[in-house]
């Protein structure tokens, strides 16, 4: 009997979940707790971490999963690595959900850096206004360009005092569209933006407002993940998980 783990967070784990339940498969929804409010899901939920690869271990164990599905953030990269090592350790099939990186067009102007604690670097030294769309985790890093005026757009209320003395914080949540980029940052006088390359379709209004706009992008490379098994879209899960099924996997 199938159970699958799907470890989300992202627009295409909800998607997947979705497909999921259409299908009658017997899922479990995993969040990492990042949210206060996390987007109600159509699968019996958990939510937070699970204890690094011991703990997934022993909640795979626990639950009887026969395969896992990691369609968390590109950035994610510690639940990914304890994901491959769990799934090794139990010797059950794991994808993961692959979108593809962005890649720039004609018009656009983007510099690549190789990771996120490469993107302060990036900027100009001269104060700039500056769309800093990376989420809460890695603010600490800009703190080491304090005169910068950051604006910041997050699901949730920062808990505790920004490690940034000039920062405008807006709340809203995702999937966003060009137009209300566009007008986002020609409220706040943006000049620099910030992102990491997560690809995917929810993410890219901003690149496609910078260009409209004019103004240069700086993104971060994503992390190496390990594994061999990756799907681009819901079809090639389901497909996966089909086939694997079928081969007693």
């Amino acid at each position: 009997m199938m159970r699958v783990l799907l470890l989300g967070g992202t627009t295409e784990a909800s998607a997947l979940a979705r497909a999921l339940a259409k299908a009658e498969i017997d899922a479990v929804f995993s969040y990492a707790g990042r949210t206060d409010s996390p987007v109600a899901q159509p699968l019996p939920t958990r939510v937070g971490g699970f204890g690094g690869v011991s703990g997934l271990v022993a909640y795979l164990k626990a639950e009887a999963i026969t395969h896992v599905v990691d369609a968390t953030h590109p950035f994610a990269a510690g639940m990914s690595n304890n994901a491959f090592v769990a799934c090794a350790r139990q010797d059950l099939p794991l994808v993961r959900f692959e979108r593809p990186a962005w890649e720039p067009q004609e018009g656009d102007d983007w510099t690549f850096v190789p990771d996120l604690t490469a993107l302060p670097a990036a900027l100009p030294d001269s104060p700039a206004r500056v769309f800093l769309a990376i989420g809460k985790q890695q603010l600490a890093l800009f703190a080491a360009k304090p005169q910068h005026r950051y604006l910041l757009r997050l699901v949730d209320p920062p808990r505790d005092p920004l490690p940034l003395p000039r920062a405008t914080v807006v709340l809203a949540r995702g999937p966003f569209d060009v137009a209300g980029d566009t007008a986002l940052m020609q409220t706040h006088a943006i000049t620099h933006v910030v992102a990491k390359n997560a690809g995917g379709a929810g993410a890219r209004a901003k690149l496609d407002a910078a260009r409209s706009l004019g103004l240069p992008v700086i993104l971060a490379e994503r992390p190496k993940l390990p594994g061999e098994v990756a799907a681009n879209d819901v079809t090639e899960v389901m497909h996966w998980l089909h086939h694997t099924a079928l081969r007693g996997v």
